[in-house]
């Protein structure tokens, strides 16, 4: 069932994880994935309580891409660039959904992750990496455009540079290269713990506080006066807020803050 294809669970307060669970198909984004994704995180991001969302893969893979049998069939008459488009923008905009989700999200790369799935892991706000991950964008040698984003998406996160040689030779980049390009932010042998980890530090932080600085990393990409004028607005909100009172009542008698989101 479409369901059981992705896990939610709720390891601590705030943190919700959602674990691509096709193990037997290196968790390919088939129709089936796809719809059990979108479900999964529409109900995340309907959930007041969530304040971080935690992606990983079951089995051994994190995600293998697109599945190739979905982009390869139908007949002739049915394969037009129209209708082919049609079934792209879709697909890609369901699993960028990181991007949009007002709350922080972490991708816990457990293992080897291909094509679309490096840009789903790129869609994430954070990426740790386990000592297995690798990660590859072999599109051109599938004969392929690349898709969802990673023209855009890999240079912004490891400069135009290094995107080029991922894009152009698809080869293999490991735990360890990948943390030195800046693609992963860290490489833990137990990756999805550790992910959960920050994933509970960031939960306690100031949740209004905490939506409205990832809206403000969005901004930051029109430059500087951007960025301030955004400020300039966010945080007096932020200032009219209990939770303000609240973290620096905190702060004074040297104990952690309780944050309601108000």
């Amino acid at each position: 069932m479409a369901a059981d294809a992705v896990l939610v669970t709720e390891p601590s307060p705030g943190v919700r994880v959602v674990t691509l669970n096709l193990p037997q198909v290196r968790n390919a984004m088939t129709e089936e994935l796809t719809r059990a994704w979108n479900d999964a995180v529409d109900r995340i991001a309907a959930d007041r309580e969530t304040r971080v969302m935690v992606v990983t893969g079951s089995g051994s893979s994190f995600c293998s891409g697109a599945d190739l049998s979905w982009l390869d069939q139908g007949s002739a008459e049915d394969v037009t660039i129209d209708r082919l488009r049609n079934r792209m923008l879709p697909f890609y905009r369901s699993w960028l959904r990181p991007r949009e989700l007002s709350f922080p999200v972490i991708a816990a790369v457990n293992g080897p992750t291909i094509g679309a799935g490096v840009c789903l892991a790129l869609a994430c706000d954070l990426r740790f990496a386990g000592t297995s991950a690798l990660f590859s964008t072999p599109f051109i040698y599938r004969g392929t455009h690349g898709g969802m984003g990673a023209t855009w998406l890999l240079p912004e996160a490891i400069g135009m540079s290094r995107a080029k040689e991922m894009l152009y030779t698809g080869r293999e980049v490991h735990a360890d290269e990948a943390l030195a390009w800046g693609l992963v932010s860290g490489i833990a042998d137990d990756v999805l713990k550790h992910s959960l980890d920050v994933a509970a530090r960031i939960a306690e932080a100031g949740p209004i506080a905490l939506r409205l600085t990832k809206t403000g990393l969005e901004q930051s990409a029109a430059g500087l006066e951007a960025s301030i004028q955004w400020e300039a607005l966010a945080q007096p909100v932020t200032m009219t807020t209990a939770d303000l009172h609240e973290g620096i009542e905190a702060f004074r008698q040297g104990r952690n803050p309780r944050f309601l989101g108000r």
